[in-house]
């Protein structure tokens, strides 16, 4: 019974100590392990092209795309680091140790608070363009993006710092026992949470395209009126803006999935202090990190510099000289 025992257990040298080993069905394992290993996978090589066409081509550096660029890199860190992670805590025992549990915590809050605050400053980036379009090169300049996005990873990690202050000092402060790590988040700290990087990024975004939708339907509208009636330079005028109206609709999409991915996550985080670690909840942490998956995705549908730039890369003309100067707008 003892060797049974043993078996059963992480660390079985630790009888009294060690956690049991999960007990999901060899089939259930199975399929959980290979989808989200693709999952990973899939959102690793999306948004590394996203990241190495922003990087790469200059006609991309626009204020939009260092915002697009900043979000892109939070997500191939979720797919790279924080997915199989996940993958490790749910489908096997955590041998990593508790400073790699409490370091993968710290990165999951840093990541996430990173993630919202780039998607509030997109939502701002095309309430200006849209709302304010001749301002709009004067209020946004390159500069100052790249000093926000700076800004916002630096409140990120000193947020987190204090969120989880106990964890590097403390860092088996919550397992029970050897081979687990989990997530607890207790009710104070869980509504602070809730109201910093939800409900008010949230709300600020849900304004500013209710705000984004309000004037482009008018300037639809308005450009559907004239448009028998314009010069060929008033044309031009009307094909930049309906790619603005197109980027905010594209943007726009990008803010819904990322409400639909994160509610479920805050619903349950807010539920109660051991949530996180029941395995019914624990999924809602897959659909929280999904959503890293599908921004590259939607960028593959909605933008066509995109495909041409994935075009560049995946043939390799990106190593040719000069190949940073190639028209893919």
């Amino acid at each position: 019974m003892e060797v049974d025992d043993g078996a059963e257990l992480c660390f079985p040298q630790l009888l009294n100590t060690s956690c049991r080993k999960p007990t999901l069905p060899w089939s259930e394992a199975v399929f959980l392990h290979t989808l989200l290993s693709s999952i990973s996978l899939l959102t690793v090589a999306l948004n590394l092209l996203v990241i190495i066409s922003v990087s790469h081509f200059r006609q991309l550096h626009t204020s939009t795309n260092i915002l697009l660029l900043s979000l892109a890199v939070s997500d191939f860190l979720v797919g790279l680091l924080l997915m199989p992670g996940e993958i490790l805590r749910k489908t096997s025992c955590w041998f990593l140790g508790d400073l790699m549990c409490s370091l993968y915590k710290n990165l999951a809050y840093i990541l996430t608070s990173a993630s919202v605050g780039d998607m509030v400053l997109i939502s701002v980036d095309r309430y200006v363009a849209i709302c304010h379009p001749l301002h709009y090169t004067t209020r946004i300049t390159e500069r100052r993006v790249k000093l926000c996005v700076c800004l916002c990873w630096f409140c990120s990690v000193f947020y987190c710092s204090l969120f989880v202050k106990y964890s590097l000092v403390q860092p088996d402060r919550y397992n029970s026992c050897y081979g687990e790590c989990v997530f607890v988040i207790n009710y104070n700290a869980g509504a602070v949470d809730l109201v910093l990087t939800f409900i008010v990024p949230i709300t600020v975004i849900i304004v500013l395209y209710m705000r984004v939708f309000v004037v482009a339907v008018s300037q639809a509208r308005a450009m559907r009126s004239h448009i028998t009636a314009v010069t060929l330079q008033r044309s031009v005028t009307l094909t930049a803006r309906k790619s603005e109206l197109k980027a905010a609709r594209t943007l726009g999409v990008l803010g819904f999935l990322f409400l639909m991915c994160f509610c479920p996550y805050y619903c349950v985080s807010f539920a109660g202090d051991n949530a996180l670690n029941a395995s019914s909840a624990s999924y809602v942490l897959y659909l929280f990190y999904f959503n890293s998956c599908l921004n590259p995705v939607i960028y593959a549908l909605f933008y066509p510099w995109f495909k041409k730039a994935v075009f560049q890369i995946v043939t390799f003309k990106i190593l040719q000289p000069g190949s940073c100067e190639a028209n893919i707008l």
